[in-house]
């Protein structure tokens, strides 16, 4: 048990300082993604013609004030879940034949990744929670105010199982390529769904009748679910039920990992040195 917890603090100050090395690129890449928030806001304010004489005060359920709102959550959200270029670096280690080295040393490849996202993860929060800070406080207009304490610690446990939800889907997807040998075409595709079907693009409550099946899927973990529990949109009961669901995705997504690995490597074969 000790010894585990050692090599899983290893792993993740290593990856820290390994983040750390290019600390100004990493920070000034982490400050350009919240150029698009303002073009949003803009988009947004065009559609609902606020600066006519006859602004739209209502979309589906949502005001111009709503959106904005909504949108900001999302991009909180997808901090947690996104994980750029986990998928591509599992494939291409299992194309060129590094993933070797998890199969000949005593660390478990999932767990790797996961410490080593998680560095990721601190230091672009670290980097970001200014910005976001300012971000949330130009636009507190808004919000209608802060909902009540069992809401605001179930998003934030949301936040937290939006983390794993998306690690462990795109871990998954990259294990794909123990079958496949390029696997960029399948990752632009689910980039493009992910995007729509995570509610990053829409509020998915918008899509009516044809949402309903959408929202059995763990993709509305990644961005709706934080962002509508924050908007005040669940009750208490509904909360309870829809976090045990994504827990429940959580496992499964976790067992679904393991048996793929374990059956990629059984075919998997690597030559050289």
């Amino acid at each position: 048990m000790l010894a585990g917890l050692r090599v899983n603090w290893t792993i993740l100050r290593i990856c820290l300082e390994e983040r750390l090395v290019y600390r100004a690129d990493f920070a000034f890449a982490t400050l350009v993604r919240f150029l698009p928030i303002v073009t949003q806001i803009f988009l947004w304010g065009a559609i609902f013609a606020v600066h006519t004489s006859e602004p739209r005060g209502d979309l589906n359920g949502y005001s111009y004030a709503n959106m904005v709102a909504y949108y900001l959550l999302a991009m909180v959200a997808r901090a947690f879940s996104s994980m750029p270029g986990l998928s591509s670096g599992i494939a291409r280690d299992i194309r060129d034949g590094t993933i070797k080295k998890y199969l000949t040393q005593p660390i478990d490849m999932l767990g790797y990744l996961f410490w080593h996202r998680v560095a990721h993860k601190l230091v672009y929060y670290f980097v970001a929670t200014g910005p976001f800070v300012l971000v949330f406080y130009l636009c507190r207009e808004y919000f209608e105010g802060w909902p009540d304490g069992l809401t605001i610690a179930a998003w934030v446990l949301s936040l937290l199982m939006a983390f794993l939800v998306g690690f462990l889907i795109e871990t998954l997807i990259g294990f794909i390529a123990f079958w496949f040998l390029e696997v960029s075409s399948l990752l632009f595709i689910y980039m493009m769904f992910n995007y729509f079907l995570s509610g990053h693009m829409i509020p998915l409550d918008w899509l009516g009748a044809f949402g309903d099946g959408i929202l059995y899927l763990p993709f509305k973990y990644l961005a709706y679910f934080p962002a509508a529990i924050m908007l005040d949109r669940f009750s208490h009961a509904e909360l309870m039920r829809e976090l045990g669901i994504e827990f429940c995705w959580i496992v499964a997504l976790l067992l679904a990992n393991r048996i793929a690995f374990a059956r990629g490597v059984r075919r998997y074969g690597a030559f050289g040195g």
